[in-house]
């Protein structure tokens, strides 16, 4: 078994698609906001065939024996002013389909990513992780990240 990430083409998006499904029903679960917050901008195909268009961004597919279980986005963000345009490289989304995990698609992709980062003059990264997301942030954290920030939320208009 061959388990490599390698870039995204525009020919992909389609089976990215249809694996970022199964990754908002699965955020969804967990926090009712992320698909109006955190996932992608509607219409879906749209928004990952703009980040594979995007050089800025990286754009990654997961890999075993040459067919794709997984995909991840990240960007590069500015710090603010006073971090003197230091940049730093997120990871907004990863995913792998639920029948490859552990067995080191994520961790491929994770690892080409911040390779990639690291080559653009970048040395600090982030990671996007909901709350209570036990796996994601093992995950993470065996990579080496650490949390730094938590966003807190409210929402008046519930029951």
């Amino acid at each position: 078994m061959r388990v490599e990430a390698r870039k995204a083409e525009r020919e992909d998006v389609a089976v990215m698609e249809a694996m970022y499904r199964g990754l908002e029903r699965e955020m969804a679960g967990l926090h009712a906001m992320w698909p109006i917050a955190d996932g992608l901008e509607a219409p879906a195909a749209r928004s990952l065939l703009a980040a594979v268009d995007d050089p800025g961004a990286v754009t990654l597919v997961g890999m075993i024996d040459e067919i794709p279980f997984g995909f991840l986005l990240a960007r590069v963000e500015e710090t603010l002013a006073q971090g003197g345009g230091e940049q730093v490289g997120s990871i907004r989304i990863i995913y792998v389909d639920r029948a490859a995990r552990e067995v080191a698609v994520g961790e491929a992709m994770r690892d080409a990513a911040i390779e990639l980062l690291r080559e653009r003059g970048i040395s600090k990264f982030d990671a996007h992780v909901l709350p209570g997301h036990r796996l994601a942030k093992n995950f993470y954290e065996s990579g080496g990240f650490s949390a730094r920030s938590i966003i807190m939320f409210r929402d008046d208009e519930r029951d």
